[in-house]
């Protein structure tokens, strides 16, 4: 083992103008070099101007970069004031960033930050260009409102259960033409369950009279009043989710052309044409836009539906040589095992802890192949009879990431292969590796003749 020598325990500086800053929800405490400055930690508020005052001061000592905590949503007009003034902000992670215990104040905080920034042992975050964080935020808060409309079903429900009227139990989506019209008709003040159960659609696998059964129930004021205040929520939703996709089209619209010319590929697998259309799909064809923008159609791999592709690009954006590899991809969706090594072994595994949007999206992208006829279908029903379900879908998940990022940095195409090239291939490697394990104890594996 080599020894230690004592030139070892100096620290190389690699940011030499580098600055810490504190991030609160009042206030921000900023430290830089002491030879900076007569008072090298100062205080600012969080308004426009007092940020403006702390990016001009940080320029007049000389400050090129700048380091500071992913605290909440506080670090966000920090960071973009900064930005502006043409510094290079540092936004790291706080479980990275830990001090001494007993060194826990504001200012001890943001000199801790510049000295760990100034000898190079903070990462940086990734934070996708202004063009993606508009685009992300109409896409949030299309999902926000996704899940408000639900909250507001699910409430619909609970108001007409309490009535003992058993819509839930013969209509799979009270949200559907058959139910949004019962729940009006209601509403409008009609009580007669035949005449309710007329607005029956034709497609409805329940009888009329199996509907007129469950509408007979115990009608309360009270109950009606909830079902309508539920139902104006719920449709107020629906008014801002087609806005919302309204401001959404015009804004993938107005999205320079990536496509050259290319036409969008057909969707020829059949599962997909079977599909039936979501209610809560946009508006407008997401798919054709995201072709053009991207010149990629992520939507060809199985499992990844326009949705997923949409909160994929929404997050990362298309520019993939922010990763230098697709491992650094799948290790940023936190999809890589965490594994503990010491001693050139691994002494634990654990799971990695995110709230990553594009890695959930994987998942439940990964979670569908359970029943695709497909090459990645077949892969995840063998992870899944071997690993279980919840490592087969994490490591499916990875897959996944991986394709997408081929397909975004190469341009690679996607083709499946089928589910029985897979099996075939799988079945290859069954042999062989029966071949070996039998000659090493000494047999030899003859293949049957076929009959």
């Amino acid at each position: 083992m080599r020894k230690i020598q004592s030139d070892d325990l100096d620290l190389e500086v690699v940011h030499p103008d580098a600055a810490g800053v504190d991030i609160g929800n009042e206030s921000h405490y900023v430290a830089v070099p002491p030879t900076r400055d007569t008072q090298p930690v100062r205080r600012f508020g969080c308004t426009t101007a007092e940020l403006k005052a702390m990016a001009e001061w940080l320029k007049q000592c000389g400050i090129r970069t700048v380091a500071m905590q992913s605290t909440g949503v506080y670090w966000i007009a920090v960071y973009d004031i900064l930005e502006a003034a043409d510094l290079e902000v540092y936004l790291v992670n706080a479980r990275e960033t830990k001090n001494l215990p007993g060194r826990k104040s504001d200012v001890q905080e943001s000199q801790w930050l510049m000295k760990l920034h100034t000898y190079g042992l903070l990462r940086n975050s990734f934070r996708p260009p202004q063009e993606i964080r508009t685009m992300r935020t109409y896409w949030r808060q299309r999902n926000d409102l996704v899940r408000a409309a639900g909250r507001h079903i699910q409430r619909i429900q609970k108001a007409l259960m309490q009535m003992n009227i058993q819509l839930t139990n013969v209509l799979s989506d009270v949200s559907g033409m058959t139910g949004q019209a019962i729940i009006q008709a209601i509403l409008a003040g009609e009580r007669d369950p035949r005449k309710l159960a007329a607005f029956r659609d034709f497609r409805v696998k329940a009888s009329q009279e199996q509907i007129a059964r469950s509408l007979e129930g115990r009608w309360q004021e009270d109950l009606l009043f909830v079902l309508k205040q539920e139902q104006d929520g719920y449709e107020f939703c629906q008014q801002q989710m087609a806005e919302c996709d309204r401001r959404l089209a015009q804004y993938l619209h107005q999205r320079e052309d990536r496509s050259q010319g290319a036409t969008l590929p057909e969707e020829k697998r059949k599962e997909r044409l079977r599909k039936k259309k979501k209610g809560n799909a946009p508006r407008f064809d997401l798919r054709a836009e995201l072709f053009r923008m991207t010149g990629t159609d992520l939507s060809q791999i199985d499992g990844i539906d326009v949705m997923t592709a949409m909160t994929i690009l929404s997050e990362a954006g298309w520019d993939m040589s922010k990763w230098e590899t697709e491992g650094h991809f799948v290790s940023w969706l936190r999809l890589c095992p965490d594994n503990r090594i010491s001693g050139d072994k691994i002494i634990g595994k654990g799971r990695l802890p995110t709230n990553n949007r594009i890695t959930l999206a994987l998942k439940m992208a990964a979670s569908t192949l359970r029943l695709s006829n497909t090459y990645l279908g077949a892969q995840f029903r063998r992870l899944r009879t071997k690993l279980g379900a919840p490592i087969a879908i994490k490591a499916m998940a990875a897959k996944l990431a991986r394709l997408v990022y081929r397909m975004l940095r190469y341009g690679m195409q996607f083709v499946d292969r089928g589910a029985e090239f897979y099996e075939a291939q799988h079945r290859k490697q069954q042999i062989s590796f029966l071949k070996w394990k039998a000659a090493k104890l000494g047999f030899k594996i003859i293949e049957a003749s076929a009959a």
